[in-house]
Formats: structure tokens, C-alpha cells, sequence
């Protein structure tokens, strides 16, 4: 009955045998077993290839162990990866190896992806090797992948980091026909972008007038990278008419076409101007960001108004937004020519202290300011500036710091 219970309580009969086995064993079986242990060899554990690839930094070694881990998904789907491996063989010059690495995934089963071939567009055009990312497009029905508009628009971002004005028309016009493929407000963004980097804005303003043409209604991101653009020569009546056209086809800017024409009144000298843009935006909904309060105040401080750049600096504050680096950077700088030194003490050891340093012509206005008065309260804020510019991450050149220590020992 004990046994009948024990293999009921245990599983089998052979479970008791095997546990009988070793409960009579007794000591000689522990002096055994530790032997055992001893002599056995510990498990030899590979490091991953994530890590494998990421120390490794001979090129001719990196790639042999890419292309080892062709098959493996961890590392073929891990983006950053790929890209830190394609960029680090690139800054090598090996782009044979780039090309057998990216030509051989194309050969694979996530080749049939679009979203993949995508990505490989996009390494190449990250490696500088235009001409291999465009024929990847014209290629993929070689491996099985369909094409669409979005692996049309990858082809065509890397195309227009060529600035070949005849390739990128050429692209644009002929290839989607060939490829039936209906080209998207994407497409056309991208085109317009490239051209008004290249100062060809007539030619931008032209690809939204024909794109229009087909049914393609232009967007806030279309009409704000051409104001942006004619702006930046000073056209500004084109800006201005685009800013009109815009607003009467029912396209409502957004804050960047705000900081846009707010950023040219600025630099015109229309400060007020460009507060009336402030204010407007607050009317209509729009809620101005810190870009936004950053220009207002530059643009008073340049007019010499530092009232009203107060002001603006107290109505950023009291809207709910702290002010960025900039901001600080922009008052402690106007501040400290105006003479100023309070208060632009005040605002450059509360942005030092949360590791917003201003440029160092700056703090040698301000501690030159705090020195020239002489007394123990201005020297005493010049020496904690001077403490907490040692703080700084990434720290200050020593010769910075040498620069500072020596306008407080002149004093």
C-alpha cells in the first residue's frame, strides 16, 4: 500500500526506483557528484550579434559579420543597426562592402517587403550612393516586391540630395506615369523643399501650380516652405501673396508658418509687427510656442525695447511655458549690453543651473558688468557664475575658464 501511495503521489514505479537509487547512495554518492561538477566544463555563452556589431571597428571584420547574420531577424530588423552599420562602413569608404550587403538582402525573403526595400533606398541614400538607390526603385519587381507611391517618394528624397535639377524632373514627371503610380502631396512637398534649397524658387512656386493642375491641393507645409523661401531673399511681396493665397483657399497657417513670417518681421526691424502676429495667433486659436516668444523678444531687444521684450518674457512665464535655452541666451545677451547686470545675473544662473550655458561672449559681458561695480555683492555672483560654469556637461575648454577666472582677478 505505502509503495501503491508512493506511485500514485510520484508518477511511476520507475520514479520510486530512481529515487531509492539515490537515497542509498548515501555519502560516497555526494564525494561522487562533487567530482562530477568539478570536471564538468562550463557552458561556453556567444555573444549576441547586437553587441558583436556594435564593438566591432574594422570594416573588413564588420562585414563579414553583417553578412553572417543575413538570416538573422534581430539584427537584419533592428533599424538602428543596420543604419550605424551601413553609416560607420560608409565613413570607411568601403562602399563595395555596402553595395554586397544591401544587393544580397534584396536577394532574401524580407526583399518581397516594400517597407524594406524602402529602408535599403534610404541606406543607400544615407551612404551618398544615389545612383544604386534609384535603380533599387526601378528594380524591385526583379524580386518580387510591389511598388507604390511611398517607395516612389524614398527614391525621391534620396534623388533631390543629388541637387541634379534635370534628374529630379525627370523623376518626377516620367517615372510615375511608366510605373502607374499616382504621385501624393508627399511628392510634392519633397520636389518644392529641394528647390527652394537650391535658391530655384520660381521653379518651386511652378511644381505647386502644375501638381495643383492634377488635383494635388497643396498643403500648410507646401505654402509654408515657399514663404520660408522667398522670405530668406527678401521677396517678400511673393511671401506676402502666398501668405494670402494660402489663407483664401482655406489653407490656415499653423504655428511654423507664424515663426516664418514672424522670424522676417524680426529681421526687418518690425518688432511691433511682428507682436501684432503674436497676438493674432492667440486670437484664432493658434498657441504660440517657445520659437515664437523667442523672436518677439529678439525682435524687441533689437529695436532696443527692452520693456517690451520684459514683458513678452513675463507673458511666456505666465502662459504655463518655461523659457528654453534660447531664450535665456537672447535676454542675457541684450540684457548685459543694456547694462542691465541684475537681472541678467538672474537669468543666467537660473539657466546655468539647469545646464543651459550661454555662449561665453555672453558671460564675459556679464561677469566684465558685475566686476566694473566692484562691490562684495556683484563680485560674489561673478565667483558663483565662475562655480557654476565648472559644472558645465560637456565642460568648458580650459582656456574658457581661464578667460573667466581672469576678468574677476583684474577686478
Amino acid at each position: 500500500m505505502l509503495a501503491l501511495r508512493l506511485i500514485r503521489r510520484f508518477g511511476t514505479a520507475s520514479h520510486i526506483a530512481a529515487a531509492t537509487a539515490i537515497a542509498s547512495s548515501g555519502a560516497a554518492g555526494k564525494n561522487s557528484s562533487k567530482g562530477l561538477v568539478s570536471k564538468r566544463k562550463p557552458l561556453k555563452v556567444d555573444e549576441p550579434a547586437l553587441i558583436k556589431l556594435k564593438k566591432e571597428r574594422n570594416p573588413g571584420k564588420l562585414f563579414q559579420l553583417f553578412k553572417e547574420n543575413a538570416h538573422n531577424k534581430v539584427v537584419v530588423e533592428n533599424r538602428f543597426v543596420f543604419e550605424d552599420t551601413v553609416s560607420r562602413l560608409a565613413g570607411a569608404g568601403r562602399f563595395d562592402y555596402i553595395e554586397n550587403l544591401l544587393e544580397h538582402q534584396k536577394t532574401l525573403p524580407q526583399g518581397r517587403r516594400e517597407g524594406f526595400i524602402i529602408r535599403l533606398i534610404m541606406l543607400y541614400g544615407k551612404a551618398g550612393m544615389t545612383q544604386h538607390a534609384v535603380n533599387t526603385f526601378y528594380d524591385m519587381h526583379l524580386y518580387g516586391c510591389p511598388r507604390t507611391v511611398k517607395s516612389f517618394n524614398a527614391a525621391l528624397k534620396v534623388l533631390t540630395q543629388s541637387r541634379d535639377l534635370k534628374a529630379i524632373e525627370s523623376f518626377l514627371w516620367d517615372v510615375p506615369e511608366k510605373f502607374s503610380i499616382n504621385i501624393d502631396i508627399l511628392s510634392v512637398n519633397t520636389v518644392i523643399s529641394s528647390f527652394c534649397e537650391m535658391g530655384i524658387l520660381e521653379k518651386a512656386y511652378l511644381v505647386m501650380v502644375e501638381m495643383e493642375k492634377l488635383g494635388i491641393t497643396p498643403d500648410v507645409f507646401t505654402y509654408t516652405t515657399l514663404i520660408s523661401a522667398f522670405y530668406k531673399v527678401n521677396r517678400w511681396q511673393i511671401g506676402d501673396g502666398l501668405w494670402n493665397l494660402m489663407v483664401g483657399k482655406g489653407c490656415m497657417p499653423n504655428v511654423a508658418t507664424f515663426n516664418v513670417r514672424i522670424q522676417f518681421l524680426v529681421n526687418v526691424g518690425l518688432a511691433w509687427e511682428a507682436n501684432k502676429l503674436l497676438l493674432l495667433m492667440k486670437r484664432i486659436g493658434i498657441t504660440p510656442d517657445e520659437v515664437t516668444y523667442n523672436l518677439v523678444i529678439k525682435g524687441f531687444c533689437r529695436a532696443e525695447n527692452l520693456d517690451m521684450a520684459k514683458r513678452i518674457y513675463s507673458a511666456l512665464c505666465g502662459t504655463g511655458f518655461k523659457p528654453n535655452a534660447k531664450i535665456y541666451q537672447t535676454m542675457i545677451h541684450y540684457l548685459s549690453r543694456a547694462g542691465e547686470f541684475d537681472l541678467a545675473y538672474s537669468m543666467c544662473r537660473d539657466s546655468m543651473q539647469k545646464n543651459w550655458f550661454p555662449s561665453l561672449d555672453s558671460i564675459k559681458k556679464l561677469l566684465e558688468g558685475l566686476c566694473k561695480d566692484g562691490t562684495e555683492e556683484k563680485m560674489g555672483k561673478a565667483r558663483f557664475l565662475i562655480i557654476l560654469a565648472k559644472k558645465k556637461i560637456p565642460p568648458f575648454s580650459s582656456d574658457a575658464l581661464n578667460v573667466m577666472q581672469s576678468i574677476i582677478a583684474c577686478s
